[in-house]
């Protein structure tokens, strides 16, 4: 009997460690779900800031595997971005600027058509900021962007215009990291 229960330990904790990813610090799962649909981990990895400060891990999350940016952004298609923050130094005020920062690069400066969805999306990250917070920034196909902070829904930006600038942010031909960019296409 202590052999089968050690044996059915050992396959659940193999299961479990095979269901999550560790990206430096933090472990992310290699599947998540958001609006009925399941997601697989595409790559993820680290975004840093001077080469040496680790802002947070964050992992690219689709229905399929791909490594073609640009489909990825273009696509109609559920999925997900999870960002888990590593450092003290990411404040509202800090995170406000570097997404407005990158919706300007991944627009070309063109974000005059998006301007109050980018508002909008701002605001999501008005409270504070603090180590370990997690959030899901998501397109569910049929919904439009939805996004999360520590699984507590913040919420919705429909259209497909503002998706491909937000994804962009991190896909784009002039991302926010372009080592991150190349972990979550997992080149």
């Amino acid at each position: 009997m202590k052999k089968v229960l050690l044996l059915c330990i050992s396959i659940l904790t193999i299961g479990t460690a095979v269901a999550q990813t560790q990206v430096g610090s933090v472990t992310l799962p290699n599947t998540v779900n958001f609006g009925g649909q399941e997601l697989v981990l595409n790559g993820a990895g680290i975004r840093k800031k001077a080469m040496v400060l680790k802002l947070y891990s964050g992992g690219l999350y689709l229905t399929e595997k791909s490594s073609d940016a640009k489909n990825i952004v273009n696509a109609d298609e559920s999925m997900a971005i999870k960002l888990v923050i590593t450092s003290g130094f990411v404040s509202s005020d800090a995170m406000s600027e570097a997404v407005e920062e990158g919706f300007d690069a991944s627009t070309n400066g063109n974000t005059s058509a998006i301007s109050a969805e980018i508002k909008k999306f701002m605001g999501f990250f008005s409270a504070e900021i603090v180590e370990n917070d997690v959030f899901d920034i998501t397109y569910q196909k049929g919904k439009g962007t939805v996004a999360y902070k520590n699984g507590k829904e913040l919420g919705t930006i429909s259209g497909m215009t503002f998706k491909k600038a937000l994804f962009g942010i991190w896909l784009g031909n002039d991302p926010a990291d372009s080592k991150l960019k190349k972990a979550m296409l997992n080149k």
